[in-house]
């Protein structure tokens, strides 16, 4: 039966593995199956069989329901077989063809047959089976069975039933609630397994119970569970219900720590570990409450065996990102794991004692890692990498052999994302580091002499243009540029030229070597690098002084007002006229497209499902439509529209979001209405809107929806006037009203004498909120933009958050309230950290643009600080952005 398959190994290329299933083709499987309608039974043949079967249904192949059908019945006729190995495999067919409601009737005589057989593995997988195919009605018929088979004598047979009652607890709750009595006799029993399974089930069982779990979990503690696996599910219960005591403000001294700390004397190695790893993940654990847990660790750094070390190594890496003074004591047991055999072990080993070492040891760590990195794979040299990245800007006296070795290690060969981390690490050293930047200039040069990324070397050209011509000697980095524009690709070439362009304008002595050197460029054979150094030479000029316009200066180091996507969709929008294109007519708002959107495109739900939507959407649409409005016409440019937010939930019969478009004085409410009654047209469709506890706007018009047809989108619109130029904030109640007229269901059009009813419907509430007035526009340096703006118009103040489950959630609230786009990664908070800065940027109504540096701090008692500096173009919207967090 069995066919060669030939598989070269790197290693061993005279050796052949071999797979029983290639060529297995379905139908030919199918013709085997008829095997299991033979007189005379084959066990060894009709396993071979259904092997084949489960083979190709866990390769994903579909049977159709004929063909299911058909093997379904035709396997039942093996039950009449009484070898045991056969019976198995009849079991797994079973489960795996998830028979329907009226075909399940067939096998149930016979698998409540074997469940209730004298043959323990028989009665095991029968309860399985019947518990995966069978519905609740039928369910209740065998419950008694289910109930004796959990406090079965036989451990297979009672774990069997504990497992199919987790499973069925999803599907049929309410029936497995009331198994409580059995599960809890369940958790006496000597077997480890049963016990193991019977705690899990009475756990899911109550699970929706806090006060129920914390007794459960308080009278397990007590010393009632002998399983070293129920023991590591009991300190994993134990460790939620510590952290759900403390979320619902219990203080005090921690409940069940005595428990956790009892299980470090445990004598099963999992237990220790468990209970060591919940020690340490503790919300606002202390160093005392940590000691007995660091100390188990650090046994287990010098055990034989290499699964202790990687997971006491793991656990401590964790701890030392929050308590780095905690596990120095283990360091010189880490040092001696630099050499283990287990690469895993090594990588996590060196990057826990860059992180916990002391400024004297960094010298002595870079030694060892030297001889190490050449040993593991990339990915391991990225952690590493990221990890002396971090000890650099601890430890900022001892940059020059952090550097040294970084630029050491990126002369080797490597991937793309390792070069790239030890690149970004350089970088991330220069600017933090002043007295590093020189060295690291020359590093980076060096590297773009032979570096075979595209994508890196015209990051790091363009990092020199910025970082450069500040420097003592800018001259001696213009050989390093001037040579990729004749070593390189056309796009290095473009950028070597734009960094040539930076350096001649911020540097007056080097301006005339600049203009030669651009003027060679012009015969370039590339048109970008061509355009370039025309566009160049020109803003340069030739009179031999340097242009310190201030537009020139932007238009070099400044970064882009508008997301390149939005820029691209204008241009692509954008019909050649005798008008220019206007960069300005660009949306700045920055736009994420959710994954699942993504997935779904092109993808239409309809009915109940469909959400409701404008016939024209994103900002560019929402302009379109209301230019066509005349009423709208003299409110001026739209300067921001918002996402839809939901008025009603998603089964009613009438699905409306509202839209809100913002204008320098006015704000125009969009609310797309959907009719999701196929036996109803709605007419004269209107919103009602009571802005009683907005006192700042003034309704000036409405545009109501002549007709709503079935599924077919409409939208009714409410203008309000508000003060020029103020982020006015406010609430706003809404009712639809309109005509409903009953549609007769084989034309689909409504009777010519219904005059109809009138009807109304309550929406949500809706809120204009400081948000509103800012729009999402990103920098691609923050820093430049920062130091770009006057400091003289920076304010400065702190303000306390309150108690936060953690320092994300605050974060999420502050951007939330302000509206601004997150630059620079800084949304990314690391896990248990007690600080972080966020960096925000955004354009406030009025065009100004503003700048947010936002520091958080977090104290034991999860008390959250935050000081807030804020840069504006008008310092007036400084003290505006302060107001509204205030008021927040």
């Amino acid at each position: 039966m069995a066919q060669p398959l030939v598989k070269k190994d790197d290693d061993h290329d005279d050796e052949l593995e071999y797979s029983p299933f290639m060529g297995i083709e379905k139908g030919a499987v199918l013709q085997e199956a008829r095997v299991f309608n033979d007189a005379q039974v084959d066990p060894r043949r009709c396993s071979q069989v259904i092997t084949k079967l489960l083979y190709l249904l866990n390769q994903g192949e579909s049977f159709t329901k004929v063909e299911a059908t058909e093997v379904f019945f035709s396997v039942t006729k093996l039950f009449q077989s009484k070898d045991t190995g056969l019976r198995r495999m009849v079991y797994l067919i079973i489960k795996e063809l998830s028979p329907s409601s009226d075909e399940v009737i067939i096998v149930t005589s016979s698998l409540m047959k074997d469940m209730n057989s004298k043959i323990d593995m028989y009665r095991a997988n029968a309860i399985r089976v019947l518990c995966r195919i069978i519905d609740g009605t039928l369910l209740t018929q065998i419950e008694r069975y289910l109930k004796q088979a959990i406090v079965d004598k036989n451990p297979v047979v009672s774990s069997a039933a504990l497992v199919s009652g987790l499973h069925l607890l999803r599907t049929n709750p309410e029936i497995v609630k009331r198994w409580s009595n059995e599960v809890q006799e369940g958790i006496q029993s000597r077997s480890a397994l049963v016990q193991f399974h019977a705690l899990a089930l009475l756990h899911q069982i109550r699970q929706n119970d806090r006060l129920a779990v914390s007794k459960l979990v308080g009278g397990l503690t007590r010393g009632s569970v002998r399983s070293p696996l129920a023991q590591c599910l009991l300190i994993r219960y134990t460790s939620q219900v510590i952290r759900d005591m403390a979320n619902h403000g219990q203080s005090g001294e921690r409940p069940f720590y005595e428990f956790l700390e009892s299980c470090l004397r445990h004598k099963a190695e999992m237990v220790i570990l468990e209970a060591a790893r919940a020690i340490t993940e503790l919300d606002g654990v202390t160093s005392r409450e940590l000691t007995p847990a660091i100390t188990v660790l650090q046994l287990f750094l010098s055990s034989p065996r290499p699964v202790l070390r990687f997971a006491a190594v793991r656990t401590l890496n964790k701890v030392a990102m929050t308590h780095p003074m905690a596990v120095t004591n283990c360091n010189i047991d880490m040092e001696s794991l630099i050499s283990d055999q287990n690469r895993s072990i090594a990588t996590l080993a060196i990057t826990t004692l860059l992180k916990t070492g002391n400024e004297s040891s960094v010298e002595r760590l870079m030694k060892q890692i030297t001889n190490f990195m050449s040993d593991i794979a990339d990915e391991f040299k990225i952690v590493v990498v990221e990890a002396i990245r971090s000890l650099c800007v601890k430890f900022p006296l001892k940059y020059r052999s952090l550097m040294t070795f970084l630029s050491n290690i990126l002369r080797e060969e490597g991937g793309f994302e390792y070069k790239r981390a030890i690149v970004d690490s350089i970088v991330t050293i220069i600017r933090d580091i002043p007295d590093a930047k020189e060295s690291g200039l020359l590093h980076l040069c060096e590297f773009i002499e032979d570096c075979e990324f595209t994508y890196l070397s015209t990051q790091i050209l363009h990092f020199l243009g910025i970082e450069g011509p500040n420097t003592s000697d800018p001259s001696k980095y213009i050989r390093y540029i001037y040579n990729r524009v004749h070593l390189e690709n056309a796009t290095v070439r473009a950028a070597a030229v734009s960094t040539l362009a930076k350096f001649g304008f911020m540097v007056e002595s080097l301006k005339p070597r600049i203009t030669i050197l651009l003027k060679r460029c012009i015969y370039d054979s590339d048109d970008e690098v061509r355009d370039r150094a025309t566009l160049f030479l020109s803003v340069l000029g030739g009179d031999g002084t340097v242009d310190t316009d201030q537009e020139t200066k932007d238009f070099l180091f400044g970064s882009l007002e508008v997301p390149l996507v939005n820029l691209e969709t204008s241009l692509k929008n954008y019909e050649p006229s005798e008008e220019a294109f206007d960069v300005n007519s660009v949306s700045r708002e920055v736009k994420s497209q959710p994954l699942a959107e993504k997935k779904a495109q092109g993808k239409k739900p309809t009915g109940l499902g469909a959400p409701p939507a404008a016939p024209a959407s994103g900002f560019d649409g929402y302009e379109k439509l209301l230019s066509s409005i005349p009423e709208f016409a003299a409110f001026g440019k739209v300067f921001k529209s918002s996402p839809p937010v939901e008025l009603t939930e998603p089964e009613t019969e009438y699905a409306v979001n509202v839209v809100k478009h913002i204008y320098d004085s006015h704000v125009v409410l969009q609310y797309n209405c959907t009719n999701t009654v196929p036996e109803q047209l709605l007419e004269r469709v209107n919103v009602i809107v009571d802005a009683s506890e907005a006192e700042e706007f003034n309704e000036v018009t409405s545009k109501a929806l002549n007709s709503l047809p079935y599924d077919k989108p409409g939208q009714a619109f409410v203008v309000f006037k508000k003060p020029a130029g103020v982020p006015a904030v406010g609430k706003f109640s809404n009712t639809l009203t309109f005509v409903v007229k009953e549609v007769d269901p084989s034309t689909g059009e409504a009777d010519a004498d219904d005059d109809g009813v009138e009807d109304e419907y309550q929406l949500e509430d809706l809120e204009v909120v400081a948000g509103d007035y800012m729009v999402k526009v990103g920098v691609s340096n923050f820093r430049n933009a920062w130091e770009s703006m006057d400091e003289e118009d920076e304010r400065v103040d702190e303000y306390g958050l309150g108690q936060r489950d953690s320092l994300g959630e605050a974060v999420n609230a502050v951007t939330d309230l302000l509206g601004m786009q997150i630059c620079e990664g800084t949304e990314t908070i690391p896990t248990n950290a007690r600080s972080h800065t966020c960096l925000l940027s955004g354009v406030y109504i009025g065009n100004v643009k503003v700048l947010v540096r936002a520091q958080f701090g977090m104290d034991s008692s999860k008390d959250i600080a935050m000081k807030l500096t804020v840069r504006a173009e008008d310092v007036s919207v400084a003290d505006a952005i302060h107001e509204i967090v205030a008021c927040g």
